[in-house]
């Protein structure tokens, strides 16, 4: 809407109230002779310009504890005997694995022979179902070649 054709309001402005900032006293400056003169380094940039300050210190870390030399025969004794219980522990799982392995194989060939065995009895001892062509009966058999009918 255009500024012309608003309602007059009135408005009310709100000031804000200042804050008064704590009193600050400076602390006096008092001037420190350092126990040394640093040392005036300047350095000559690649573009002509020379750079000129004081050296810092940089603190230098704690130096480290001196650990004590272990030999090397020590060394090598140590990594032969892991070396030796590895080899050791790998011949004795590859024994147990062959030893399962033999045992699952002796397995196999007792249920094959359960199962044959099995297949082999229900065969004999069936009584009905097909006769095989070299079942004969022989009292039939000698009837027959007899010629004797009944």
């Amino acid at each position: 809407m255009h500024p012309n054709h608003s309602p007059q309001r009135s408005v009310e402005v709100h000031h804000p109230t200042p804050i008064p900032s704590p009193v600050v006293h400076p602390a006096p400056v008092v001037p420190v002779q350092p126990g040394t003169v640093p040392t005036v380094a300047s350095i000559v940039l690649p573009d002509g310009r020379v750079v000129t300050g004081y050296a810092i210190d940089h603190p230098q870390p704690a130096p480290l504890a001196v650990k004590p030399a272990v030999s090397r025969v020590a060394v090598n004794v140590a990594l032969g005997g892991v070396g030796f219980l590895a080899v050791c522990g790998g011949l004795l799982l590859l024994t147990s694995f062959i030893a399962a392995l033999t045992a699952f194989i002796g397995q196999l060939i007792v249920l094959a022979a359960v199962i044959f065995g099995g297949w082999i009895a229900a065969q004999v001892l069936s009584g009905s179902g097909h006769k095989g062509g070299t079942t004969v009966n022989i009292r039939r058999a000698v009837i027959k070649r007899n010629h004797f009918h009944s």
